[in-house]
């Protein structure tokens, strides 16, 4: 326990608390002052607890409290018959409930901010089944799971960012870094279309490739709808299944319940409603309030002193001794009636205990039903928020099951295919090995031959003018074959667009009226898997063209490259040089002008400067910091004096008010009343 109030005290000290406690002013704090500290921790967790508890009814303070507790789900220590006591402890400002709760917040502070602050967006808003038939209803709580679900995903993009470690710097090296390769796209750009003018028909051709994307955004943009239609027939099916899982159930519900079942049910839900609010509740109401009668006695009377107390332990002896000497006159009589009356009604008293018992078993019994039932709506939600599908029941797990079983075999088989090609893999890995061995020995063999008839790397020689010779003549071929290639590549695709449009027009027709109605047909999938097909064939033939013209022209931009980025490089030196020169210039001669020009001198200066001033804010910040809590202290007692005065000026006018109403005066005997 001395540990718990030592940390308790250590953490209240420092920031954003510093009330400068210490063990033994903590301990001896009233119970209204220790509601207050708790209050004032809350408030750091969560700034809408931020509340004079002196200014507020218990009840509410206690309200307030253990609804913020329940959110940062605080468990109290014992079982749950202690929840009583440890409310009943929390309103009074009991030091065994209060420190526990106080060392809990102190220990996890910043971990309880981020779930208070989700609490406040993430606390779902329960609506009642018989509320959700209704559609406007039902719309609106989809778009709050919808929000809900957009507010999750943007706070884990959030959580990741602050934890990617991107730094400022990195994010502007970056964008340097895209400019430049902008600029660098924008020449390409520029030489290409130089490059491109001299080519005939050049307009043609362009226009041909614009049609070409445009037919292609098109296509993107089909998909894009039929994948939303896609989901919003996904999403109308599972709202489909969740209703008819509502009705299932309550046709279930309905099945073995009749008439007299269910006015049996009602009864019974009747009698104990009843009981509850006339009997229980009003019981409780009553205790409630000579409680609270009792604790503004107490708080109105004065504080007592150490003879004070003597006196009232005096007044209990004799009150005890009293009461004492009249059950012993009452046993002394021995009346028969009056033992079976007691009999009676210790009788009673056990049967309205018991009741009460079970009364707080069934309502404890209800709430754990309820917080059952909501963790399980919570985990079918979650799982189909892992899987996208209901939970599976009855006949359904086991098709479930048997098709897992049958998907087990046929991956069994595949397993051991793959394991077969595995060592079939290894087999010819181990002959090529073998191979290259071979091909070496050879080789080696080989050299040495050429160096005993001293012609070593003949061999060789002869294979790279081979190879050089038929690179050569295959470039040769392509550069003449590249053109006219391309020319009649585009007029291939120009008259393959014009085929696809004219034999797209009517399926493009009959695909509108069909996405009217919400619905795709058989024939705009085979129109649209020959369209993919036949696009992905010309996709194919084009990408080889430009891989192969690309190459062509990738050795020509990488020289021009080259010479640019030599020509930048030698730029860079001069200026870097005559910088350097003109600084040694500056900093050599006699004068002190030009001295001063000298970038050295003036980082010297600026540093200086710097150095004073942060020399003045440090001794600026030593002195607002010795002058704050004096600074403070006599804020606060301004205020608590204006606030005085205030009361003392009310008191004085409502004295006033009540003074100028009538006056009495006495004459001859008589009092007259002047208004």
């Amino acid at each position: 326990m001395s540990d718990q109030i030592k940390f308790i005290v250590d953490n209240l000290n420092k920031e954003p608390f510093r009330k400068n406690y210490n063990l033994i002013t903590f301990d001896s704090l009233e119970p209204m002052q220790l509601l207050q500290v708790l209050n004032d921790v809350l408030a750091e967790i969560d700034p809408k607890q931020v509340v004079d508890i002196r200014e507020e009814m218990p009840e509410q303070t206690a309200k307030r409290m253990l609804s913020l507790l329940g959110i940062l789900k605080y468990k109290p220590p014992g079982n749950a018959a202690d929840m009583s006591t440890f409310r009943q402890g929390l309103v009074i400002g009991s030091k065994p409930v209060i420190y526990p709760v106080l060392h809990w917040l102190l220990q996890r502070t910043n971990e309880l901010k981020k779930r208070a602050y989700l609490a406040r967006f993430l606390i779902k808003l329960e609506v009642p089944s018989e509320f959700l038939q209704d559609e406007t209803v039902a719309d609106t709580n989809k778009q709050y799971e919808d929000l809900m679900e957009a507010f999750k995903t943007l706070h884990k993009e959030c959580e990741q960012l602050k934890t990617s470690g991107f730094s400022t710097a990195e994010i502007r090296r970056d964008i340097s870094a895209m400019e430049e390769e902008k600029d660098q796209l924008i020449k390409r750009v520029e030489r290409l279309k130089k490059r491109v003018e001299t080519v005939q028909n050049h307009q043609r051709m362009l226009k041909i490739a614009r049609q070409l994307r445009v037919e292609k955004e098109r296509e993107e943009f089909l998909a894009q709808q039929k994948q939303e239609q896609k989901n919003q027939l996904f999403h109308a099916v599972q709202r489909l299944q969740r209703i008819q899982n509502q009705l299932k159930s309550m046709r279930h519900a309905a099945a073995d319940a009749t008439p007299e079942s269910l006015m049996k049910r009602l009864e019974e839900e009747i009698k104990f409603n009843s009981y509850m609010v006339t009997e229980k509740f009003p019981k409780e109401l009553e205790n409630k309030k000579k409680e609270l009668h009792f604790l503004q006695k107490v708080v109105s009377e004065p504080a007592m002193g150490h003879s004070d107390l003597l006196e009232l332990e005096s007044k209990i002896n004799e009150i005890n001794t009293q009461i004492n000497q009249l059950i012993e006159k009452k046993m002394m009589r021995n009346e028969p009636i009056e033992g079976k009356l007691s009999l009676y009604r210790q009788q009673a008293s056990i049967i309205s205990r018991k009741k009460e018992a079970k009364a707080e078993e069934l309502q404890e019994a209800k709430e754990k039903l309820a917080n059952l039932e909501r963790e399980v709506s919570v985990k079918t939600s979650q799982t189909r928020e892992f899987d996208g599908t209901e939970v599976l029941k009855g006949d359904e797990f086991k098709r479930y099951v048997s098709k897992l079983r049958s998907k087990s075999t046929v991956f069994k088989k595949k397993h051991q295919i793959i394991a077969e090609f595995k060592a079939e893999f290894g087999l010819l890995q181990r002959t090529e090995e073998l191979l290259k061995q071979r091909h070496e020995n050879i080789q080696h063999q080989l050299q040495t031959i050429e160096e005993k008839r001293g012609i070593s790397g003949y061999s060789y020689t002869q294979e790279e003018l081979e190879r050089v010779s038929a690179l050569k003549s295959e470039v040769d071929e392509m550069k003449g074959r590249t053109l006219d290639d391309m020319s009649e590549m585009v007029k291939k695709l120009n008259s393959l667009v014009s085929e696809k449009k004219s034999a797209l027009a009517p399926i493009i027709k009959e695909l509108r009226q069909l996405r009217q109605k919400c619905q795709l047909t058989q024939e705009c999938d085979e129109k649209k898997s020959q369209y993919d097909s036949c696009a992905a064939g010309l996709e194919s033939n084009r990408s080889k063209l430009e891989q192969e013209v690309r190459g062509l022209r990738e050795e020509c931009l990488q020289e021009e490259s080259r010479y640019h980025y030599i020509n930048c490089m030698i730029k860079n030196l001069e200026v870097q040089l005559r910088r350097a020169t003109d600084e040694m210039k500056a900093y050599v001669s006699s004068d002190q002008q030009e001295k001063r020009k000298a970038i050295r001198e003036q980082y010297t200066k600026n540093i200086a400067e710097q150095e004073n001033l942060g020399k003045k804010l440090r001794e600026k910040q030593k002195a607002v910091r010795e002058s704050h809590g004096p600074n403070m202290k006599q804020a606060k007692m301004w205020h608590d004096f204006e606030q005085l005065m205030e009361c003392k000026k009310q008191c004085f006018l409502k004295q006033q008010t009540q003074t100028s109403i009538g006056q009495v005066i006495q004459e001859g005997g008589e009092d007259r009343l002047i208004l």
